[in-house]
């Protein structure tokens, strides 16, 4: 699975938060609404131990991802052609604008600005160069856009 070397730094912050922060204060919560006695009817106790639960499967995900995690650097010979980790600026026919970047499923939650590189968009855009045009197919119909712009971070 490829990745951004930004992307690779969330991701370890997300580990790092999960394992140092949001994991020892779970814990101390379940201990003390342990505590308290019975359990069967204390809602603090389940409710954090099924928080326990899903900070424990994601730090498995994260740590299991780090593993197959390839980071990809940006090198000039991406320069001028649409590429993993590139910025990309499209219009189509209408006149209609977008500019997204090209990057690993692992990074495209939570930015509306980031496409992954598995997507029927960024399959259509790849080694294409400015002035290119890519015919992209959605589920209702083919959609003809032009690149106007590639930018990588470097």
């Amino acid at each position: 699975m490829w990745i951004t070397p930004e992307g690779l730094e969330k991701v370890k912050a997300e580990l790092d938060h999960l394992w140092k922060v949001e994991r020892p204060e779970t814990t101390q919560k379940v201990a003390w609404a342990a505590s308290l006695g019975d359990r069967s009817e204390n809602a603090d106790y389940h409710y954090n131990k099924k928080r326990l639960r899903e900070i424990d499967r994601r730090v498995h995900y994260l740590r299991k991802c780090l593993d197959d995690l390839k980071v990809i650097h940006y090198t000039p010979y991406q320069e001028g052609k649409v590429m993993f980790g590139a910025w990309v600026e499209i219009e189509n026919t209408k006149g209609q604008k977008i500019r997204f970047r090209i990057v690993g499923g692992e990074e495209i939650f939570e930015r509306r600005d980031y496409i992954s590189i598995d997507s029927p968009m960024a399959q259509a855009l790849l080694k294409k160069e400015v002035g290119d045009e890519a015919l992209v197919q959605t589920p209702t119909m083919q959609i003809l856009w032009r690149i106007r712009k590639i930018e990588y971070e470097k």
